[in-house]
């Protein structure tokens, strides 16, 4: 009559992903688009488009060129040519973009680059 339930509740769905699952090297060069609820990290060159649930992270050495990068919170220490929209755009001291931003948090570091608008919603 009053036991307990041990049973973990299952994960939410809803939850964004905060770490790394995916990785697209140095020296690497993809063309096409990557769309899902992992986070990506991109230390070589991207171009196409880019959908994540999760977190993006461009490394200093990556090169991003998307018409629209969409994802839950985008990290760039490398550079991004096209427009972000996320929940959180960080841009650290090495990052370059060069596009607009649309985001509900904005952090910048000393040196950090950016050629277009943000939006905060």
């Amino acid at each position: 009559m009053f036991k307990r339930n041990n049973q973990p509740s299952p994960p939410s769905t809803a939850q964004t992903v905060e770490r790394i699952t995916s990785v697209l090297g140095a020296g690497v060069i993809w063309q096409g688009s990557i769309v899902g609820s992992g986070g990506v990290r991109v230390e070589g060159t991207f171009e196409g488009q880019i959908a994540l649930k999760g977190l993006l992270v461009v490394g200093e050495t990556g090169k991003v060129t998307c018409e629209n990068v969409r994802a839950a919170n985008v990290i760039v220490a490398g550079a991004v040519k096209g427009n972000i929209t996320a929940h959180k755009v960080e841009i650290r001291a090495s990052g370059r973009v060069w596009g607009d931003i649309i985001t509900t948090a904005f952090a910048t570091e000393e040196g950090a680059f950016l050629r277009g608008q943000i939006c905060m919603e």
